[in-house]
């Protein structure tokens, strides 16, 4: 069998990277994967298999027409919060892909933010349609039930990602504080510089080791550049392109500051201390579900959690990390066991859908 895997990929996202390294690793034996890329030259030689650009559309109809089935693989695919482009793109391959005859399945999906009717409408329709589907959170599983698809829901499945060592980490000072962040319309000017001076004081305070992780570097890496030249103590930028290495950092860690969604994942998943800084529902979803202290960056939030609300001082950012790094605890063994082992249920889902088939 021969399946097309659709997602963010080749797109220098460490968190869309851990999906695709995820589901290859997930993928039945007997299926032959073909990726969808942004970079596909360096998608292939990554991992071994072949890649297609993702926007050329000869190329793209030519890997769906030699295919057996098609696989929209985790991510916030079906959102259009960034651009209505992101769901008119993806929801049409998968429509197309249904219409071709191939076998077709959403696999741990994030769905939402939805604001306009034809991202509803054309959501609605590709995912009722599709022969298999799972979810990651909550507010996706929501959505399924709004539109009375059936689906599964289950952890996001690069809690299942293997992780491996990365060299040099362990030379680094000891303890270690991991922080990850990303461009955002809410991570204002003043609210970076808020953070910055933040982490000066808790670095002053705890004499910690600070790794900056940008995720994306294109658009991370000015923010850890912005930061790294003003802390007082011991820091590095960590940019790292495989995603096993990247989950295997925060085995290093102690504690991790975390925008990225996927960041808070590894570092949880290897039991480290997590503090959340939210951007979107999925960031809120999950810091929710692992009971995980955090802010909301959005400035128009009425919640009425006063804990999770921005502070308006430097010292209270400052006071909150302190206090989670010194009294926070990680998920215990078996909690990260859960996870894993209900993560898996991504795979359970692909080996029904497809197996049938081979």
């Amino acid at each position: 069998m021969r399946a097309v895997l659709c997602g963010y990929y080749g797109m220098g996202n460490g968190g869309d990277e851990a999906l695709l390294a995820t589901l290859l690793q997930m993928l039945p034996a007997g299926v032959t994967p073909v990726v969808l890329s942004g970079n596909p030259v360096e998608t292939a030689q990554r991992y071994g298999v072949e890649a297609v650009p993702r926007k050329h559309l000869r190329a793209v109809i030519g890997a769906l027409r030699s295919a057996d089935a098609f696989i929209w693989g985790g991510g916030s695919l079906l959102q259009d919060a960034t651009s209505l482009q992101n769901p008119l793109y993806y929801s049409g391959l998968m429509i197309l892909a249904q219409w071709l005859g191939l076998k077709t399945v959403a696999w741990g999906q994030g769905i939402g933010p939805l604001n306009h009717l034809i991202s509803q409408w054309m959501g609605h329709y590709a995912l009722g349609h599709c022969d298999a589907v799972s979810v990651r959170d909550s507010g996706s599983a929501a959505w399924l039930a709004r539109w009375q698809v059936p689906g599964m829901q289950a952890p996001d499945p690069v809690w299942a990602l293997e992780a491996a060592p990365v060299e040099g980490l362990w030379d680094l000072p000891a303890p270690r504080v991991a922080v990850a962040l990303r461009p955002h319309p809410w991570l204002t000017e003043s609210r970076l510089d808020q953070i910055t001076q933040a982490l000066i004081a808790f670095q002053q305070a705890t004499d910690t080791c600070l790794l900056l992780v940008p995720f994306q570097p294109v658009k991370d890496l000015p923010i850890a550049e912005y930061i790294q030249p003003r802390l007082p103590g011991s820091s590095h930028i960590y940019r790292l392109s495989d995603p096993n290495q990247l989950k295997g950092l925060f085995r290093g860690v102690e504690m991790t500051i975390g925008m990225r969604f996927h960041a808070l994942i590894m570092a949880a998943a290897e039991g480290c201390r997590c503090f959340g800084l939210s951007y979107d529902p999925k960031v809120s979803y999950l810091m929710t579900d692992l009971n995980l202290p955090g802010f909301d960056l959005n400035p128009y939030d009425l919640s009425p959690d006063l804990s999770r609300r921005w502070p308006q001082h430097v010292e209270r950012i400052a006071k909150v990390w302190l206090d989670t790094y010194a009294n926070g605890d990680p998920l215990s063994p078996d909690q990260i066991q859960s996870r894993l082992d209900r993560a898996l249920m991504h795979q359970d889902l692909l080996k029904d859908s497809l197996e049938s088939s081979l």
